[in-house]
């Protein structure tokens, strides 16, 4: 049989829902604001990533002494193309990621605990030989 929720109780859950909504929104749009007013800072962190990946990358694969010497120069020839793709690259996406991975850092939902069987009747028990 279906039974349906009173609508009191289904009005407290939608609205509910929908400050939930909106406030992740707003978590969303001061993330997007932090990126844009943090530009520098981004700038920064992705440079020094770039400097120790570019070499470690170079390193591990080129063994040769004189490509890796000039394999290292090309990499840091390539940084500003990598800094400003990478840039963009965050300012567009990392706010909704990190506001969804933050939802679910706050969303609590119920677990299932299982709780075994007991065994009665001694012929059910398996002996591994």
């Amino acid at each position: 049989m279906l039974t349906i929720p009173s609508s009191s109780e289904t009005s407290i859950v939608v609205r509910e829902k929908l400050i939930e909504d909106e406030r992740m929104h707003d978590v969303e749009i001061i993330l997007e604001n932090l990126f844009s007013r943090e530009e520098a800072t981004v700038k920064i962190i992705f440079a020094c990533l770039y400097d120790v990946g570019a070499v470690n990358l170079v390193n591990q694969r080129v063994q040769n002494r004189t490509l890796n010497r000039f394999s290292k120069r090309i990499a840091r020839m390539t940084k500003p193309a990598f800094q400003f793709f990478a840039v963009r690259w965050v300012k567009k996406n990392c706010p909704h990621l990190i506001t969804e991975w933050l939802r679910s850092q706050v969303n609590f939902s119920p677990t299932k605990v299982v709780v075994p069987e007991q065994i009665t009747d001694p012929e059910q028990i398996i002996d591994n030989p």
